[in-house]
């Protein structure tokens, strides 16, 4: 591909659009556009507050204003992406209190490119949706803003994210990108221009609902695998058999699938089920195991909270005004993302017990946790003692704690996560 002919645009800057646009900045000329004010301008200086990307890789791309060379421009100003000839939609789409679908971020984000979109250009998403939202709510958004005609004046595509929030090891490069496009030659285009940046490679899928199916399932799949075995832990829990023993055992099979139980939250595995069971709907179906494994996964919270609490009556601790401290807040190991974490599950129901918790989380941002779900947090090991300890995040940093230390004469400690060692914990999941 020529890349002194082509610019891209990237509407979202967050955990997806950022490591994107950086690996990108290294062969063509992108703008990266995100409303926070806030975000840009840390980005400019360097500083990517999500960790994705060090300060040493962003500075290394990072472009002036009117720079023509390969390199990154980070603003918030519609008129910088006027010049680009792709774009790419990287907005979170999440939902709401009934787990309904949020689109208006996709919406927005439509509305912003159709206002700079001119004929020829190409515009991808990779918004987790469910099949026919690219086409049937995308589209018509752009063609109204821009007055352009679909398939004739301009042309699209849908690339699924694939980013693991604090994966350091697989990065979007190393991670093969399902690629699709509006017309046959569109998709090539859209393939070769992944394929021109990403090491692990791309598979071209026939249609834009092809990819769009397929990322909904990736995480869907995941989500009822967990589902299965967290409810084979409250099973083998009645019965008083560990169930990691049982995982262990059943693991020595060579195609048995190893997963683990847990919270399950984040912006995909929490998420995307939902998205997919919106679209059957509409269509009259009604999905069964679907959602029978988000009632699971989103129960676990509250399961988690009523069994530290039997374990406490067990163990004479008096429940009113007792003292737990909650390992972790945000929604996975070793990365500061909160969006959409169930260990708040697990606070708000010890809390109804009313029971007194101290929420410790070193890679979790205290305001961003403050405001997103009026929890205070800390970074700092408090100096005094508890009734219980509950471990809901396997951050490394909880490896190396004393337990001791925060230990009162009875308490209790249990592993959701199951990372400690045995002489330490009363309880996992």
């Amino acid at each position: 591909m020529n890349s002194k002919s082509i610019k891209i645009g990237i509407i979202g800057l967050g955990y997806v659009g950022l490591p994107l646009a950086r690996l990108f900045a290294t062969k063509y000329s992108v703008i990266g556009f995100d409303i926070n004010k806030e975000r840009v301008s840390e980005l400019m200086t360097g500083i990517d507050n999500t960790l994705e990307v060090s300060v040493k890789v962003l500075q290394s791309v990072l472009n002036d204003e009117n720079s023509t060379k390969n390199g990154l421009f980070c603003s918030t100003s519609v008129e910088d992406l006027k010049n680009c000839n792709y774009y790419i939609v990287t907005v979170p789409t999440p939902v709401d209190k009934n787990n309904r679908p949020i689109l208006t971020p996709l919406i927005k984000a439509s509305e912003t490119v159709g206002d700079v979109l001119k004929k020829g250009d190409v515009v991808i998403y990779e918004s987790t949706v469910y099949p026919g939202a690219t086409e049937e709510d995308c589209i018509p958004v752009l063609e109204r803003v821009s007055g352009l005609k679909f398939n004739t004046d301009f042309y699209a595509g849908y690339s699924p994210e694939r980013i693991n929030p604090g994966d350091k090891e697989h990065t979007v490069d190393k991670i093969l990108k399902v690629t699709s496009g509006s017309t046959p030659e569109i998709g090539k285009k859209i393939d070769d221009l992944y394929k021109s940046v990403i090491i692990a490679g791309t598979h071209l899928a026939p249609t834009i609902k092809v990819a769009e199916a397929a990322k909904v399932i990736e995480n869907s799949q995941r989500d009822i695998n967990i589902a299965f075995v967290n409810e084979l832990s409250k099973i083998f829990n009645l019965m008083n058999i560990n169930t990691q023993d049982v995982l262990d055992a059943a693991g020595t099979k060579w195609n048995f699938l190893r997963f683990k139980p847990g919270l399950v939250g984040g912006h995909c595995i929490g998420v995307d089920p939902y998205y997919l069971a919106q679209k059957a709907q509409e269509y009259g179906y009604h999905p069964e195991i679907i959602l029978a494994g988000r009632r699971i996964n989103d129960s676990m919270g509250n399961y988690v909270a009523s069994e530290l609490i039997k374990l406490m009556i067990k163990s004479n601790i008096h429940i009113n005004n007792a003292e737990v401290l909650v390992l972790g807040i945000t929604f996975k190991e070793n990365c500061p993302d909160i969006r959409n974490t169930k260990a708040v599950d697990v606070v708000s129901s010890l809390e109804d017990y009313g029971v007194k918790t101290t929420v410790l989380d070193p890679w979790a941002d205290i305001d961003e946790v403050k405001n997103e779900y009026n929890i205070r947090s800390t970074k700092d090991l408090p100096n005094r003692k508890f009734d219980a300890v509950v471990l809901t995040v396997a951050h490394d940093e909880f490896k190396e704690i004393d337990f001791s230390l925060l230990k009162k004469e009875k308490a209790i400690v249990y592993d959701v996560k199951n990372i400690l060692s045995e002489n330490i914990k009363d309880k996992s999941l």
